[in-house]
């Protein structure tokens, strides 16, 4: 089972997120290498919007392939490069999570793996039993 918490002993969440997420019971733990804004035939778009979708879709695909959905998500960790207008990305991130709100951080970097990565998202899931 999963218990999402915000204590009232800090801050409220400054974006969508919760800030803790307990997690008892039997339940299946999904972890996920870090996904890119990568096509399947290996292509990356330029466009580091476009990445994020394709990235989030991905995520997506990994999820379907574990038989869990995005309210299985526990907590996600994004990795990003250079500059994403804030607005797009907030509305690109909230139409994949939904009303769903995993643990999340959001944290920018220099590079990733590759000069042509301008997103990676670690996820972590679980799945009642």
């Amino acid at each position: 089972m999963k218990i999402s918490r915000n204590p009232d002993t800090i801050h409220n969440p400054v974006a969508p997120y919760v800030h803790q997420i307990e997690v008892t019971g039997p339940t299946r733990l999904l972890n996920l290498s870090g996904q890119l804004g990568m096509r399947i035939d290996g292509t990356v778009p330029e466009n580091p919007l476009e990445q994020l979708q394709l990235a989030l879709e991905n995520v997506q695909k990994n999820l379907d392939a574990a038989k869990m959905d995005i309210k299985d998500l526990t907590k996600m960790v994004f990795y990003l490069v250079g500059d994403f207008e804030a607005e797009q990305r907030r509305r690109i991130i909230g139409d994949f999570l939904g009303e769903h709100l995993p643990c999340t951080t959001m944290i920018y970097v220099v590079a990733l793996a590759a000069p042509s990565f301008k997103v990676e998202i670690d996820a972590w899931a679980c799945k009642d039993i």
